[in-house]
């Protein structure tokens, strides 16, 4: 799947970004393998939610270990079964939450392992919405608590359907077999909720401390912008530090320094998003290394760390503008 999102070599809402699904991070996808993300089609009824069969998982027992499961036994329930395997105490995920987790897929008939997210060291981060992922994670997900391993078996009909998936060696009649480890769940209402810090620096943007999810304001001053990338934090985070080849769930606001118009914001558009640092501008990629998880940060980008003379089509972002950002960095990928 492809989404769109802000601050490639061309900005958000105005150009794909290569993801894993709506939400999904280029470092936590396996576009050589098979990730949950959806088919082309994606329309079948609710299923029926069964306690099992489920096979055994028979290592790596605890959360966050990578799991060794058995093969099935017998014929799997042509319902999808669900269980939770181990009890998180975390936020509950709704339906079109992201969530966070790192996962192991395998084949119910022959234990073949077709994809997972623990050998890569980065957990995938993909909405629960129709389309963006497998009918089996959207229905057997919510519900659940962050921080719970869950345990599922998928028939074809809440997979991958009667096409199957061919790159991946799923065919149209397998059911699948996913251990889940849910880190965390986020929603379009979610903030960094770090300690605030003084932002006495007249000549620089003050960018709102609320924390109810609502987009933050920034207040542009009227001062010459700065030559120089700024990035400081507003709220900061006590997450682990983001490295410059991770990836990043965040929410964010854009304005530009002349006039404080603003050009983008997922709060807008309803919808998080997610990207590789090393697939957004200079600007952000510089201004978010070393910065908290947790934190909301201010990055304020001058056009040679942007977009210089070369602005994206149909955009309000003019050659030569320096860019403002209030981001909240929400999960490390």
């Amino acid at each position: 799947m492809r989404r769109r999102s802000l601050l490639l070599a061309v900005p958000a809402g105005l150009a794909a970004l290569a993801a894993c699904g709506d939400g999904g991070s280029d470092s936590s996808e396996a576009g050589e393998s098979a990730s949950p993300t959806a088919p082309d089609t994606s329309a079948a009824p609710p299923p029926k939610i069964v306690d099992g069969p489920l096979p055994a998982i028979t290592g790596g027992v605890k959360f966050g270990e990578k799991p060794t499961v058995a093969k099935g036994s017998g014929e799997p329930s042509e319902d999808l079964a669900v269980k939770t395997v181990i009890a998180g105490g975390g936020k509950t995920i709704a339906e079109n939450d992201f969530v966070v987790a790192h996962y192991l897929g395998q084949v119910w008939s022959t234990a073949k392992v077709f994809d997972n997210s623990y050998d890569r060291k980065a957990p995938l981060a993909i909405r629960l919405a129709q389309g963006s992922i497998i009918d089996g994670w959207r229905y057997g997900l919510t519900g659940k608590k962050a921080g719970s391993r869950v345990q599922m078996a998928v028939p074809p009909t809440w997979g991958y359907g009667t096409q199957g998936n061919e790159q991946a060696g799923i065919k149209g009649t397998d059911t699948l077999v996913f251990v889940v480890d849910v880190q965390d769940t986020f929603n379009a209402k979610s903030s960094a909720e770090g300690r605030e810090v003084a932002q006495d620096d007249v000549d620089l943007p003050k960018v709102g401390t609320n924390t109810d999810g609502k987009a933050p304001s920034i207040e542009v001053p009227d001062a010459d912008a700065p030559k120089k990338l700024v990035s400081r934090y507003v709220l900061e985070g006590d997450g682990e530090e983001v490295g410059a080849d991770n990836s990043v769930l965040v929410q964010y606001k854009g304005v530009l320094w002349d006039g404080g118009k603003e050009f983008d914001s997922t709060y807008g558009r309803g919808q998080l998003t997610s990207f590789s640092l090393q697939q957004v501008v200079k600007g952000w990629a510089q201004g978010l290394t070393g910065k908290k998880v947790g934190s909301r940060v201010l990055i304020v980008i001058p056009p040679d760390l942007g977009y210089g003379d070369t602005p994206p089509d149909g955009s309000d972002i003019k050659k030569d503008s320096t860019l403002v950002f209030s981001v909240d960095i929400l999960a490390k990928l």
